[in-house]
């Protein structure tokens, strides 16, 4: 079982704290004990030999927080400390589009504390820790330096994780909250987390995501622009308004005309809020405040200045000027939502990313199934020939199968390869000539769910390379790929090809292969079909892609 010492660390405030007494001075590490945890008790008693220790740090807008638990044999997460420690990182880069060193320097001597309390527990292997930064370090111009700076002092590689990401854990993480009440089955459910730098929504009918996005609309920011302006306290409520309701209308411009809508708010301000609010909330659950509720308690906290917020609530700079603003973000999209509640989560990325660790991975069947709704969707927007595009896909998924032992991709490559099968058309929607490269253009400048841009660029780089030229060095994207990202293109590109072509009749009748490699030669079998010379003819024009990637030439067989 893990060791959990009581050194302080530093200063450090927690955020929305639970402090009894106000200090002068910055107080020392927040350490939150498992209890009423939402993962905290997920832990069989008969499994508690059989634990691995793992911590996850992120590196966020206003603190640096790290969680630390348990994962047992059957994959199960118990929760047994929170820290966190404020470093206003979003405050910088926001502001002045850089990190200063003042606080990157604040932010090494945090993760220093943290390093010394995993060695603690023995928690000292890649494999047991991830350390995530979001948009405050990722919109950095000194992003490089200050993650060369951290690794230099600590040892941590931090993952600049983007908006995929995050939206991915967020499905995960909140699907078992969906799936738990039958109302979130008839309805709009609309999941935002307004941060320091950004607003992100998710939006999901039965199960569905139907479309996500991350908008530049933070507290941070809010307070940036108003700072902009210099306004007088009496117009700074106006101002943010305004701003915060030309977001919400474009938020709305995705959504049906008409409800029911469900909407879901995550995120420490609105937690926060929750804890006012709501009597004896169970944090394991999904809370409820009613929105009339929240404005006034939003009326309030933003008639209060920054020093009273804390003095009277026990919270750090950061968070007083944090809360009124998004609280507001919230209050207003309820109400242009019509609603008379919103329901308040208390999972939040670090809990998602355990969850994936202990799955060993987020790419679940599940979320499969979601990224292949949003080609699905994507490729209708562009009137491109479902019904090659699903079958081609299918084809693709049996070759990537057959061919393991041949490509060695890891699995999540099949998901690629079946995302730029169903797409591979789409730029047809543009021109018909030369609509590969229209095809890698379009993907390469839309939003898939859950993919992010290194994915994105690898479908759209696929998807181009179903036809005509091979790739070379000197094209445009392929040439900054890394080796292995290169070989992966032309493993799934030959695959795609060779897809594409036993679909030549576009009558979907090439159904039933078996794939086999006979001496010099891999050989499809086919049933069914008496008649290949089609298919054989394009394959012949496609097939070099597969025969120079792997060292031999296709051959069609029909079979009974």
């Amino acid at each position: 079982m893990m060791r959990s010492r009581r050194a302080q660390i530093g200063s450090v405030r927690p955020r929305f704290g639970t402090v009894s007494t106000l200090m002068t001075q910055p107080p020392a590490i927040n350490r939150t004990p498992a209890n009423g945890d939402p993962l905290a008790n997920t832990l069989d008693s008969d499994c508690e030999s059989a634990v691995r220790s793992v911590a996850v740090i992120d590196v966020g807008t206003s603190a640096v927080r790290m969680t630390i638990a348990e994962i047992t044999s059957k994959k199960q997460v118990r929760i047994l400390e929170r820290l966190s420690q404020a470093v206003s990182l979003g405050k910088d880069a926001f502001t002045k589009g850089l990190i200063q060193h003042q606080t990157v320097e604040d932010c090494v001597r945090v993760l220093k504390g943290y390093r010394h309390i995993l060695d603690e527990n023995q928690i000292t292997h890649p494999e047991q820790l991830r350390v995530v930064a979001t948009s405050a370090v990722r919109e950095a111009q000194n992003r490089l330096a200050f993650l060369d700076r951290v690794y230099s002092a600590t040892g941590f590689q931090i993952e600049t994780i983007d908006e995929a990401e995050i939206n991915r854990a967020t499905y995960l993480g909140m699907l078992p909250f969906l799936n738990s009440d039958k109302e979130f089955q008839h309805s709009t459910n609309i999941i935002t987390e307004v941060g320091g730098g950004s607003t992100d929504l998710l939006v999901l009918q039965q199960e569905n995501v139907t479309y996500a996005h991350s908008y530049r609309l933070g507290s941070l920011r809010l307070r940036e622009i108003l700072e902009a302006y210099r306004a007088p306290r009496t117009r700074m409520r106006q101002i943010m308004e305004s701003q915060i309701d030309r977001t919400i209308e474009a938020i709305r411009s995705h959504l049906p005309p008409e409800g029911p809508f469900e909407l879901i708010a995550a995120g420490g301000d609105v937690r926060f809020a929750a804890s006012q609010l709501v009597d004896a909330w169970q944090t394991q659950e999904l809370g409820i405040i009613s929105v009339s509720d929240l404005e006034s308690f939003t009326d309030q906290i933003l008639a209060t200045t920054d020093d009273e917020l804390m003095h009277r609530y026990r919270l750090t700079f950061a968070d007083a000027e944090m809360l009124g603003p998004a609280l507001l973000t919230y209050a207003r999209l309820a109400r242009s939502l019509e609603l008379s509640y919103l329901r308040v989560s208390n999972f939040n990325l670090r809990d998602a990313l355990l969850n994936a660790m202990a799955t060993q991975g987020s790419w679940t069947r599940e979320f499969i199934n979601q990224i292949e709704q949003s080609a699905l969707s994507l490729g209708r927007k562009f009137q491109f020939d479902e019904q090659h595009g699903r079958h081609v896909s299918d084809l693709c998924r049996s070759l990537f199968r057959e061919l393991q032992d041949e490509h060695r991709l890891a699995p999540h490559y099949e998901t690629l390869l079946i995302l730029a099968a169903l797409l591979h058309e789409i730029g047809a929607f543009v021109n018909n000539r030369g609509h590969h490269k229209h095809s890698m253009y379009l993907i390469s400048n839309s939003e898939l769910f859950g993919l992010g841009q290194s994915d994105l660029q690898l479908v759209a780089l696929v998807a181009r390379y179903h036809r005509r030229a091979m790739p070379k060095a000197m094209h445009q994207g392929y040439a900054n790929l890394q080796r292995d990202q290169r070989i992966a293109v032309a493993k799934m590109a030959a695959m795609l090809r060779v897809a594409d072509s036993l679909d030549a009749s576009r009558s979907q009748r090439v159904r039933n292969i078996q794939c086999t490699k006979e001496k010099t030669q891999f050989v499809i079998s086919i049933q069914d079909v008496d008649d290949l010379s089609l298919e054989q003819l394009v394959l012949k024009q496609k097939g070099k892609l597969f025969e120079g990637t792997f060292g031999m030439p296709v051959h069609l067989r029909p079979i009974g």
